[in-house]
């Protein structure tokens, strides 16, 4: 089971588009909406917030929960809600500080990927003002125009001299590189400990890959250094290549 999602909005509208969205990217994870008042007006609803962080632990399995909000009055209801929790309900929740949709995104990608508590907090509040996790791997420096190619391959790949691997693709699906085939592609580069890049963005972020905007026809420069630097090229301008399993 996987860390639950718990978002909340002072308009219910907002609320479960931000689950529409994160969806996309993160199927598998339970998410709540707790958008509006009790009347559907805009606000913030304590029943609505309680309800949902009720059914967000009991679909977490003990995995946690981790509440993200719009608006100050937000986070104050949010936390009334966590204190009259019992004390093992409110060791499980926590109200993380971050912008509540690029929050909501980052957040369900780690939680989908079995990242903990802790660490989907992290990823959630990484999303202020830069695209890249708190704890996602730095990117890669480009390597220098200059940089002596070593060799290639039959798939293309040209190894540099600094082991640095890359391979030039086309994006071929329909939609290009929208949410969930980033979500992929981040979920694909996480299984490597090469540091990766697509299109000069970091592969691990999902911002980052989403902020590309990639669209068919676009080429795609896959680079990858470390020990499965290939491995990692391989796997991610195949995926790429595929067109992510659309049409």
């Amino acid at each position: 089971m996987t860390v639950a999602l718990v978002f909340v909005s002072h308009s219910a509208d907002v609320a479960r588009g931000v689950v529409e969205i994160t969806r996309q990217m993160a199927g598998a994870v339970p998410l709540e909406a707790a958008g509006g008042t009790d009347e559907d007006g805009i606000g913030t609803s304590f029943d609505r917030v309680e309800g949902a962080v009720h059914r967000a632990l009991s679909a977490s399995d003990g995995s946690g929960v981790v509440v993200l909000c719009d608006l100050g009055s937000a986070v104050l209801t949010s936390e009334t809600v966590l204190d009259v929790l019992d004390d093992d309900e409110r060791e499980l929740v926590r109200i993380a500080d971050a912008p509540l949709v690029e929050g909501a995104v980052v957040a369900g990608v780690a939680a989908q990927q079995g990242q903990d508590l802790a660490a989907v907090v992290a990823a959630a509040e990484g999303a202020w003002g830069r695209a890249a996790p708190a704890d996602a791997p730095a990117p890669p420096e480009p390597a220098s125009d200059t940089t002596a190619v070593a060799g290639s391959d039959a798939a293309g790949d040209a190894t540099h001299d600094d082991g640095t691997v890359v391979r030039t693709v086309r994006v071929v699906n329909e939609m290009g590189v929208h949410a969930r085939p980033a979500a992929e592609l981040v979920k694909t580069a996480s299984t490597f400990d090469a540091d990766i890049t697509v299109g000069g963005a970091n592969a691990k972020s999902i911002l980052a890959v989403v902020a590309l905007g990639s669209k068919r026809g676009d080429e795609l420069e896959v680079r990858a250094s470390g020990a499965d630097a290939a491995a990692a090229v391989d796997a991610v301008a195949g995926l790429i290549e595929s067109g992510f399993g659309e049409d």
